[in-house]
């Protein structure tokens, strides 16, 4: 043969042999019979879709077409079975589905002959996201695939996380508040003030202290001589705290009016209205948290006082929280915003209503298993503004993305996660 028809001949066939054989077709795969140890390893191509749109399983001559259904009814598993191209009825093959999901929950699907394809017996439930296990007999011999079929899952690594400040949690039992939203002000707590007066009427000689300053115990604010003995005597802070009102200056005369308001601010009370409708849905004890208007971190109390009249024109009640301002946090005269929890359930599950994301026609949150996060579709219940109550879609004990989930919800998005099955 010359060198010429050799090469000729190579070049004919050299490209049918590598595409035969190469890595993009898996091999061939062998069936055994019941007697037979192990089970047929079953090859499928990548993305084959059969004539009723499922994906095609082959195993020898064998072929399944699995699809999952859903128009018009809850979703389930639908197959169809041929033997060397030739339909093969219902009642002759046997079918079993394990789906492994995310988190290693797993379903088992049993099927049943319907009209001319396999039923599955119960409903595929969403995420339509899992590792699928499929076993199928037929005429004496067993056949087996596995295969992913992922859906509005990614992965992002642990530190790719952490620097894009993706937060996780764990959900679980969590107390559901109910709360009355209320409207106040700061104000100095009255158990805590205290009138300075002269003991004497008399010139007043000396003051020492002003508005603001802070003044301790027995700290000296005034001289005054009394009219009577001519005689000069030191007027006195009865109390630790800061000076709120000076009526008093050297070279006037005092009488039985108030020199000096000191108030100690170590702690202070949120004076809030309340509408006469809501009165009985208060008492004394009730947990409250106070946030001011513009932000900051809120503190929390219980209710120490009602006022027993209203006040002004709606005839508006006030109540009092006692709050801890050691550190300085509550000014006098600043406007707060304050929850009174009037009630509560304990629910099961409950997760940070800042996870709850909208994507596509649903809400969902995120579940999160080592590097992979998942969609998970979720219904609500109860939620009281920080926590909300998942009646279904999440378990106790997962892992979920409580902080910067539209990052996760934009790289599900960005990979182009489908629905197709």
């Amino acid at each position: 043969m010359n060198k010429y028809l050799l090469t000729l001949i190579l070049s004919l066939v050299l490209p049918f042999w590598l595409v035969s054989c190469g890595p993009s077709q898996a091999p061939a795969a062998t069936d055994h019979d019941d007697g037979e140890s192990g089970a047929a390893l079953a090859e499928h191509a990548e993305g084959a879709e059969g004539p009723h749109g499922g994906r095609l399983l082959q195993s020898g001559a064998f072929t399944l077409e699995l699809a999952i259904f859903e128009r018009g009814v809850a979703p389930e598993f639908r197959a169809w079975a041929t033997q060397d191209g030739k339909p093969v009825t219902p009642p002759a093959v046997t079918l079993a589905v394990r789906l492994e999901r995310l988190g290693g929950a797993t379903d088992h699907v049993a099927f049943e002959p319907q009209g001319d394809y396999l039923r599955g017996t119960s409903e595929v439930r969403e995420p339509h996201s899992f590792t699928v296990q499929v076993q199928a007999e037929s005429g004496g011999r067993r056949h087996e695939w596995t295969y992913d079929s992922f859906q509005g899952r990614t992965t992002i690594e642990a530190d790719t996380a952490r620097d894009a400040g993706i937060v996780v949690e764990t959900a679980g039992p969590r107390l559901i508040r109910e709360v009355l939203p209320l409207y106040g002000v700061i104000a100095p707590d009255a158990e805590n003030v205290r009138e300075v007066t002269a003991r004497y009427p008399g010139m007043i000689r000396k003051v020492t202290r002003s508005l603001g300053d802070t003044v301790t115990s027995g700290e000296l604010l005034a001289v005054v001589e009394s009219d009577e003995s001519l005689r000069s005597y030191d007027v006195t802070s009865p109390i630790d705290g800061v000076l709120t009102r000076r009526g008093a200056n050297a070279g006037e005369h005092t009488g039985t009016g108030a020199l000096f308001t000191v108030a100690n601010l170590a702690t202070v009370w949120a004076e809030l209205s309340v509408f006469p409708r809501d009165r009985a849905r208060l008492r004394l004890g009730q947990q409250a948290r106070v946030q001011a208007v513009d932000g900051g971190e809120p503190g929390e109390s219980e209710i120490v006082r009602i006022s027993p009249v209203g006040t002004g024109g709606n005839q508006a009640l006030t109540v009092q929280v006692r709050l801890d301002n050691r550190e300085h946090r509550w000014t006098p005269g600043l406007y707060v915003n304050a929850e009174v929890l009037i009630g509560g359930a304990d629910v099961p599950v409950a997760v940070r209503e800042a996870a709850v994301q909208r994507f596509r026609d649903g809400q969902v949150v995120f579940q999160n298993v080592g590097d992979a996060y998942e969609v998970r579709p979720v219904e609500l219940g109860r939620g009281d503004g920080e926590w909300v109550e998942v009646t279904s879609g999440l378990a106790a004990g997962a892992r979920y993305v409580s902080g910067n989930g539209f990052l996760v919800k934009a790289d599900i998005e960005k990979s182009g996660a489908s629905h197709d099955h």
